[in-house]
């Protein structure tokens, strides 16, 4: 496929080969307008914004995904295909539904459950593959928390197709097995990244706990995970 691709309209090389990707286009703005110097909009087709600058003289870019599987993943799989992207740190909400990460704490996915049927595009003859983060990039993303002083859990995340699911107690069989959180793109990121050899990674701001209510509001959440986005731009 050419590029411009439908979806992106950025120029070869627009891209750094590393790209930050939260859901909210909005909150790829505000990191290139806090974080980056000399940062340019490479792309804003549909709204979905993506800038590229410096942060601490590494060349980084950051571009939204949207909500969902199918979106991160037409965006993810353009960006490592036809824009030589090597390496998206996905940066996003997710809901607690386990006792060991509170509102504002930052999880990171070493692996990503769903109940999506992604998968079955791969035909994989009735085996089930196994979503995992990028070694190098989860090893990287924990030593340089532990430098920051940054508390992060590491484990399983669901990544899930429905925000508003109809069974009432979906949540505690994740939870039985130990499932930190739920999110609704990592799964798909992570396998685009292994059908394309290039590396992802997912972590995720506690937004809301799903047991005991507590929930941020939708300004705090575009605005307020400085930890987590200052933790992926130095990894």
């Amino acid at each position: 496929m050419p590029i411009p691709t439908p979806h992106i309209r950025a120029k070869e090389g627009d891209f750094a080969s590393t790209v930050l990707m939260p859901g909210d286009p909005l909150r790829a703005k505000f990191i290139a307008d806090t974080y980056l110097e000399n940062a340019e909009l490479v792309t804003d087709v549909r709204n979905m914004f993506g800038f590229t600058g410096y942060y601490k003289g590494k060349r980084i870019s950051v571009m939204g995904s949207g909500m969902g599987m199918p979106s991160i993943g037409i965006y993810s799989h353009e960006l490592y295909n036809f824009y030589g992207v090597e390496n998206i740190i996905r940066i996003g909400s997710a809901g607690s539904i386990s006792d060991k990460c509170e509102l504002m704490d930052i999880v990171i996915a070493q692996g990503a459950c769903t109940n999506s049927s992604w998968s079955s595009q791969f035909n994989l003859l009735g085996g089930t593959f196994a979503p995992i983060a990028s070694w190098d990039l989860l090893y990287r993303a924990v030593e340089v928390a532990k430098e920051q002083g940054t508390k992060v859990v590491v484990g399983n995340v669901l990544s899930e197709d429905q925000f508003y699911n109809a069974c009432p107690d979906y949540a505690d069989r994740w939870r039985d097995l130990g499932v930190l959180c739920l999110e609704m793109e990592s799964a798909a990121l992570y396998m685009e990244a292994a059908r394309s050899k290039k590396n992802a990674l997912g972590m995720f701001t506690i937004s809301d706990e799903v047991y005991t209510g507590r929930a941020l509001d939708a300004e705090a959440r575009q605005n307020t995970f400085r930890k987590m986005m200052e933790l992926a731009l130095s990894i």
